[in-house]
C-alpha cells in the first residue's frame, strides 16, 4: 500500500486508523531524536528524513534531483516498517542493533537491509528507534554515504 501526498502531514491523514497512533509516535520519536539538520519529507510513497541539498547539494546518486535520503517510516498493508540507511551502511551501528533489539521487545525481528517490519504495532520499541536515530549526525551520514555507496573513480 502506498499513500501519494505531497507533504508529511498530508501522509499522516492517510494512514489507515489502526496504524495512525503508532505511526505518529513513530513520528514523533523519530523528530525527537533524529539530529539537526535533517529534514522531513515525502518520497518514494513514505515519510523520510533526509539530507537537504543546502548540506548536501550533490544529492542521492542515484537520483542527483532527489535530496540525500536517510531514514523513512511507512503505513504498509499488513505492517510498519522503518528504513534506516545507516544499519545498512554502518557495520558496527547493526551490530549495536542487533544486541539491542531483543532487550527492547518480545517482538521477533524481522529486518531487511534498512528495513525493519513491526506487524505488532504494541510491541514496537520506540526508545530503542529514538536511540538510533540518535546514533548518526548529518555530518556522520555524509561521511559513510559517501565511502560505501559512491563509485569511485
Amino acid at each position: 500500500m502506498q499513500i501519494f501526498v505531497e507533504t508529511p502531514d498530508q501522509y499522516f491523514e492517510k494512514v489507515p486508523e489502526q496504524q495512525k497512533e503508532a505511526m505518529n509516535k513513530l513520528r514523533d520519536v523519530i523528530k525527537a531524536h533524529i539530529p539537526e539538520g535533517f529534514e522531513e519529507a515525502v518520497g518514494s510513497g513514505m515519510v523520510g528524513f533526509e539530507v537537504p541539498y543546502r548540506l548536501y547539494p550533490a544529492g542521492y546518486h542515484c537520483k542527483p534531483r532527489q535530496p540525500l535520503p536517510f531514514a523513512g517510516i511507512a503505513a504498509q498493508k499488513h505492517f510498519i516498517a522503518i528504513y534506516h540507511m545507516g544499519i545498512y551502511s554502518d557495520e558496527n551501528l547493526l551490530k549495536w542493533f542487533l544486541e539491542e533489539y531483543p532487550k527492547a521487545t518480545s517482538a521477533k525481528l524481522d529486518m531487511g537491509k534498512s528495513c525493519i517490519r513491526f506487524k505488532k504495532p504494541e510491541l514496537i520499541p520506540y526508545e530503542l528507534i529514538g536511540k538510533l536515530m540518535e546514533k548518526m549526525t548529518v555530518q556522520d551520514w555524509i561521511d559513510t554515504y559517501e565511502k560505501y555507496h559512491l563509485k569511485k573513480t
